[in-house]
């Protein structure tokens, strides 16, 4: 197994060389932290350690529950790990962790196109032993820099509005394409009428979820309200990534008491469904860790294709986070009684601010 010094060592000398390899931004103190974290990757590197380091590096850019970052990598010559850090698990939102072994395949996701960039074939599976973790074997084989790969720097769950316009066949077809996997399925919801039904239940469960105590003592928890929070602690929902003005804690905290309300929440629910082209659920064929682990892959690979052609997207998830609307949800839109694991809407609009992640040596074990 490589010392975990060797990877802190690798990854020290890229940071020293961000700031060349990005150049000069001029966001906010957060994006700028962001954009160098996204620096471009390390391609056909000779150094094993640093280019194993690389690997984890790409895969912490996956999406995440609240941005918890709810992984922990343990690596080894030919076999990299990734395990559930339970210590950063969401209670309120997530009670069976079902987010959180999404976020699992989200990660491995990345780290397969990143693998494969660089020259070595990533074979993922899930070991139920324990808590379970995924499994990443690498075997040499011929280096292939896809458009995936080359969209993990850009890719965000982009909360902003779209421009309401229609995505092409051709578009749907490659998004499909990429969000299917081995016993998970895509529905792509493109109709007005059934758009407006998931927009129902998006409702009906973003006001259950703001009336529960528990859930906003959890959201308030991860959310960075700060530049200075954001950047401290590398992870999070940072203010900033929705539009809202970047405060100190002790002036967000209270004002959210204030503004976020199931009212206010809602109308922007409304005009984001309306002004998006089209919603994605995706399905797997069993509930259990290791479906929920390739529906992270499968929704990955979706939002990584809708990078590279252009296309946000943004999770919608409320209605199956909260389990007494989640059976009517699947019934309203043609599941019968298999679970809806994530709901994302999509369309093209504006970027908005990156989020922070936490630096490689601090995910090691």
């Amino acid at each position: 197994m490589l010392r975990r010094r060797q990877f802190v060592v690798g990854a020290g000398a890229l940071a020293v060389a961000a700031p060349f390899l990005v150049g000069c931004s001029s966001g906010s103190p957060v994006e700028d932290a962001a954009r160098r974290l996204r620096r471009p990757g390390a391609v056909g590197t000779g150094d094993r350690a640093l280019l194993l380091g690389e690997l984890v590096r790409h895969a912490t850019l996956a999406p995440s529950s609240h941005n918890t970052q709810c992984w922990k990598f343990r690596v080894q010559e030919g076999l990299i790990t990734i395990a559930p850090d339970l210590s950063r698990r969401c209670p309120a939102v997530d009670p069976d962790d079902h987010h959180l072994f999404v976020s699992l395949g989200c990660a491995s996701e990345n780290l397969a196109q990143a693998a494969l960039a660089n020259g070595l074939q990533a074979g993922a599976s899930f070991d139920p032993a324990g808590d379970g973790a995924v499994a990443v074997r690498l075997e040499a084989t011929k280096a292939h820099v896809s458009p995936l790969f080359q969209a993990i720097a850009e890719r965000q769950c982009t909360r902003g509005d779209y421009d309401g316009r229609p995505l092409s066949t051709a578009e749907l077809r490659l998004l499909e394409q990429a969000g299917s996997g081995n016993g998970v399925r895509l529905l792509l919801l493109t109709e007005r009428s059934v758009m407006e039904t998931v927009l129902d239940y998006v409702l009906a469960a973003n006001t259950a979820q703001i009336d529960d105590p528990a859930f906003i003592a959890e959201l308030k928890m991860w959310i960075r309200f700060s530049n200075d929070e954001a950047i401290r602690t590398g992870d999070g929902l940072f203010a900033g990534a929705t539009g809202n003005p970047a405060v100190p804690r002790w002036l967000g905290s209270p004002m959210m008491g204030l503004f976020f309300t199931a009212k206010s929440e809602n109308e922007r629910y409304a005009r984001q469904i309306r002004n998006s082209a089209g919603i994605a659920v995706f399905v797997s064929e069993v509930s259990d860790k290791a479906h929920w682990v390739e529906t992270g892959r499968c929704y990955e690979r979706f939002a990584l294709q809708a990078t590279a052609l252009g296309i946000r997207n943004a999770l919608l998830n409320q209605p199956v986070e909260v389990a007494a609307l989640r059976p009517q949800f699947a019934a309203a839109i043609g599941l019968g009684d298999r679970r809806p694991d994530l709901v994302v809407r999509f369309g093209r609009g504006p970027s908005m601010p990156m989020s922070m992640r936490r630096p490689v040596e601090a995910v090691l074990v």
